[in-house]
């Protein structure tokens, strides 16, 4: 017998020896979690999927490393077997080309200690033993202000420094940390889990020629290892700054509400006006002239090299409006031979400025180019809206259509269906998206037509994956995972659903494709800002329920995956901030919004909607509802699925 078949036998076959220890509920969840993940790892290993497996093994290196750190020498002990058969896993796995991060065996716990969840004994601890100093660790000393951020701005500075492409703008740390509206890119201490880090090795990232060198490579790899740590002084710097700039000195000045009583608003008078005038040398510049930024609300307030440019309240005494007017040295604002402001334009930004230079956009670190949009979408009609799609849409295409391929389209009451697929393809989607609208209607009730999402959604149809991938690379800046056929997207202006659909597939296929992401669509575009995570899962929870018995299956795969993601979860609040990876976010997002979608949460939810279509924000709609912040919600639930 070959090598491979024993390996096989002897890595995934064999079953694990449970130890006779009786482990409490959540030790025996997470413990049954681990041997999960390595079960799944190896029928794809027997099926030759490596890296399927791999992905697998990764999972299980985590959970095992999170459980041994909460857990009990009961639980190392089970453990163990487990921790043999990823360590033979991975060298399998690495004869098959895959690379994986190095495991090494936790540290066993020391005897009788336990989870805070479970009620130990009381012992009397050993006199602590001095520990030798550690050497100290030269990853933890790489600085993101004179290493990481040079790399980035090299690498990545066309398309998401000093543009942003894919809604992914990198310019300043805090933009970095935030990632795209699709997630979070870098979670601290761990690379598997930094999407930036995957697109680089997968070669997504960097486009148009350029690369990213081992070297550097594995230096932002050690800087996240490290706790992608900020070594600057203002996280809203930008990176092409290099370092802060020393002749401004001045803390930023204090950002100031707007309460509703001010007659000149800043996101939809000041920033077009910014927008206009300053963009190219002070807005979206590859060098801000002078130090001064002007991308975000928090940089025009921080000032240039010789400091803050406005005094809220005095108009007369605010740089910005000298310079506007030709005051003082220097010349007049705009350069570069752009024409004068209009006296009225002046007038409109000195009475901002007057009425306290007050922001009313989302936060001062939402660029005024996105925040400028969002105040005009507030204000737009559904028909306003549909040309404006209409033509991102158009755009988003021409970046993956084939050359000299006509795309198809069809439009409805709600959707404009578009996209490379035959045009036979693109009518029965066209058809089955308005059929799937009773679904939809039986979660959301609202306006018909074009209000329904406030504006048509569009609906991307590729006739095969590679298509739909190169969409989303393409149009996202992201690779997505293998097992998706459609997906859905909504900004605040933008509102689609990429899918895969072809001539030789069944309707009824084509059909539960489009349930979740026409579901999700309607409750994120009902305004407030609704978190991507609870639109996700209302999307996926709904699809769930409408399959019936025949899915039985399907639901317990997931309600299994479920629980390996929430293995890895030790605190709710890593869930709500986004630190989790997309995977493991859109598994407890449709568990919680199963339980809303229950008897005893479903009127609240449809409370929930009908704040929302009030025009409540989403925390006050929310606590409204569920008489819970969203927070304490989400926490609650995660201690009633734990059984805590």
């Amino acid at each position: 017998m070959s090598l491979r078949p024993l390996l096989l036998i002897a890595c995934f076959l064999c079953p694990i020896q449970v130890q006779s220890a009786e482990l409490p509920p959540r030790e025996k969840r997470l413990a049954d979690a681990v041997n999960q993940s390595i079960a799944k790892a190896g029928a794809n290993y027997a099926a030759g999927k490596y890296e399927e497996a791999g992905n697998s093994i990764k999972v299980a290196m985590t959970q095992i490393k999170a459980a041994v750190s909460t857990g009990s020498t009961e639980l190392y002990d089970t453990l163990l077997p487990a921790m043999q058969r990823v360590e033979k896993a991975h060298t399998m796995l690495e004869f098959e080309g895959i690379s994986l991060p190095p495991f090494r065996r936790p540290t066993r716990p020391v005897p009788g200690a336990r989870m805070e969840s479970d009620t130990p004994k009381p012992v009397t601890p050993a006199p602590p033993k001095p520990e030798p100093k550690p050497e100290p660790d030269p990853t933890s000393m790489i600085s993101f202000t004179k290493v990481i951020a040079p790399i980035l701005v090299n690498r990545c500075g066309r398309c998401h420094v000093s543009d942003a492409k894919g809604n992914f703008k990198l310019d300043t740390f805090a933009a970095l940390m935030k990632g795209p509206p699709e997630g979070v890119v870098i979670f601290p201490g761990d690379t598997i889990g930094s999407r930036l880090i995957e697109t680089i090795e997968t070669g997504d990232m960097p486009r148009g020629g350029g690369s990213v060198t081992a070297e550097e490579l594995k230096t932002l790899k050690d800087w996240i290892l490290a706790g992608a740590k900020f070594d600057g002084t203002d996280p809203t710097s930008p990176l092409t700054a290099g370092t802060p700039p020393t002749v401004n000195m001045a803390p930023a000045l204090q950002v100031t509400r707007a309460t509703g009583q001010e007659t000149v608003s800043f996101a939809s008078d000041v920033a077009p006006l910014l927008l206009d005038n300053c963009n190219g040398c002070h807005i979206e510049a590859r060098q801000a002239s002078g130090g001064l930024r002007m991308d975000t609300f928090s940089q025009l307030l921080r000032g240039g090299d010789t400091g803050p440019i406005i005094v809220p309240g005095k108009s007369k005494e605010s740089l910005l409006i000298q310079k506007l007017r030709g005051m003082g040295e220097g010349q007049r604002m705009p350069a570069g031979g752009r024409p004068a402001l209009s006296e009225k334009a002046i007038k409109l930004i000195s009475t901002w400025i007057d009425e306290g230079a007050t922001l009313d956009g989302q936060n001062e670190s939402q660029p005024i180019r996105r925040m400028s949009l969002l105040a005009w979408a507030a204000t737009a009609t559904p028909e306003e809206m549909s040309a404006r799609r209409g033509e991102i849409a158009d755009g988003n295409l021409k970046l993956v259509a084939a050359s000299g391929r006509p795309a198809a389209s069809a439009e409805t009451r709600h959707f404009r269906v578009i996209g490379t697929a035959s045009q036979g393809t693109i009518d029965l989607v066209a058809e089955l998206a308005e059929d799937q609208m009773k679904t939809v209607k039986t979660v959301v009730n609202a306006d018909s037509g074009e209000k329904f999402f406030h504006g048509k959604t569009t609906i991307f149809v590729f006739p095969r994956r590679y298509d739909y991938s190169e969409f989303a690379k393409m149009v996202e800046s992201r690779g997505i995972p293998t097992t998706w056929e459609s997906h859905w997207a909504f900004d605040g202006i933008d509102s689609y659903v990429s899918m895969v659909a072809s001539e030789d597939e069944e309707e009824d296929q084509i059909a539960t494709r489009l349930t979740a992401p026409l579901v999700s669509l309607a409750v994120a575009s009902r305004g407030g800002q609704v978190p991507r995570w609870l639109a996700e899962g209302i999307g996926a929870a709904t699809a769930s329920r409408q399959g019936g018995s025949r899915d039985r299956d399907q639901r317990r795969k997931a309600e299994q995956e479920m629980m390996q993601a929430l293995s890895v979860v030790a605190n709710p609040k890593e869930f709500l901030d986004g630190k989790l990876t997309p995977e493991q976010t859109d598994r407890i997002s449709a568990a919680i919004a199963n339980s809303m979608l229950e008897r005893p949460q479903r009127r609240n939810f449809d409370n929930l909607l009908r704040n929302l279509d009030a025009g409540k924000p989403f925390p006050q709609a929310f606590l409204e509802a569920f008489r819970y912040t969203p927070e304490a919600f989400v926490q609650n639930w995660f201690r009633w699925v734990r059984g805590a």
